[in-house]
């Protein structure tokens, strides 16, 4: 665990001991209030380095068996939406993805996590591409508390019926926004 992990847990356990609440949180030490090229898609007339960003959750409710994660970019103009990125299938002991995690040839996410098919086409992550001129998106990442180890599913599902799935076994879910704009 980075250094800056450390702290931001041990941040978020005084606060959490300070105030007597245990709230589901998601932290990044990778993003802040904006994406960057280190996160943008390389592919879409975009040239960033597509890694996905460190994640660290804490304070799962009781009754966790597994967690999920999703990128979702609502101000595409698709009508839909733009699912960037769909994880599952992470075991309950695991609270934390590396940065680049996403990028399935890698191998760095834990043994076991399934990393189905985003609305690009491909496997793993596919960071924020938006249109030029179309101003700033938001890139909602959140993480999901499930009440199932598994949801059953391939890495071949679209997140339309991974999404289903997750409805139906929230627990609970944090999530964390960042913007990203390209440059005309």
């Amino acid at each position: 665990m980075k250094k800056t992990s450390l702290i931001l847990m041990l941040s978020l356990i005084f606060t959490t001991a300070s105030f007597g609440q245990k709230t589901f949180t998601l932290l990044s030490n990778d993003l802040g209030g904006e994406a960057t090229k280190t996160q943008e898609f390389n592919g879409f007339g975009c040239t960033g380095d597509n890694k996905s960003p460190q994640l660290l959750w804490a304070n799962a409710p009781e009754g966790t068996k597994s967690f999920a994660i999703t990128m979702y970019d609502p101000d595409a103009p698709t009508g839909s939406g733009f699912w960037h990125w769909v994880v599952f299938d992470i075991p309950a002991n695991v609270n934390e993805l590396v940065t680049n995690a996403g990028n399935v040839e890698l191998n760095l996410a834990p043994k076991g996590v399934i990393q189905s098919i985003t609305d690009y086409g491909i496997k793993g992550f596919g960071g924020p591409c938006p249109p030029k001129g179309h101003g700033f998106h938001q890139y909602i990442i959140t993480v999901y508390a499930l009440k199932t180890d598994k949801l059953g599913l391939d890495e071949n599902i679209n997140p339309a019926i991974v999404g289903f799935k997750l409805w139906n076994q929230t627990l609970a879910k944090a999530s964390i926004v960042a913007y990203y704009k390209r440059n005309e």
